[in-house]
């Protein structure tokens, strides 16, 4: 049973930095892509950001792109989302999400087969 661990919320003020991490266990990392979605409550989860199983591929919300980076290590079973220049809308509960299609960058909820339970991100102005 695939199971997927995140780290990394917090509080933090305007302009900081923070890096999430989700880590799988039960399953065969190196072959599953990964993305990283965000949801503030009563809204549908959102798309941030994706990587292909290789970490060759990635792709981004126009939201988020120039300031956050998704990688992986997959000698670690982790994906990563370095989050900087925060601002107050990116304040959400943050899920990394894993597709077993290897070199899927998607976007959509649909393609995900197992989700984290989340970290909440909180951005103060």
């Amino acid at each position: 049973q695939v199971q997927l661990v995140e780290s990394g919320g917090g509080l933090v003020q305007t302009g900081a930095s923070l890096t999430l991490s989700c880590t799988m266990s039960g399953g065969s990392f190196s072959k599953w892509a990964m993305g990283w979605f965000r949801q503030i409550a009563g809204t549908e989860r959102a798309f941030v950001a994706s990587i292909s199983a290789s970490g060759g591929n990635t792709d981004y919300d126009d939201s988020v792109k120039g300031r956050f980076t998704i990688s992986r290590d997959n000698a670690k079973n982790t994906v990563y989302l370095q989050m900087n220049n925060l601002r107050p809308e990116d304040t959400a509960v943050y899920y990394c999400a894993a597709d077993p299609v290897p070199w899927d960058i998607v976007i959509t909820t649909i393609h995900y087969d197992y989700w984290g339970q989340g970290t909440q991100v909180t951005v103060s102005s």
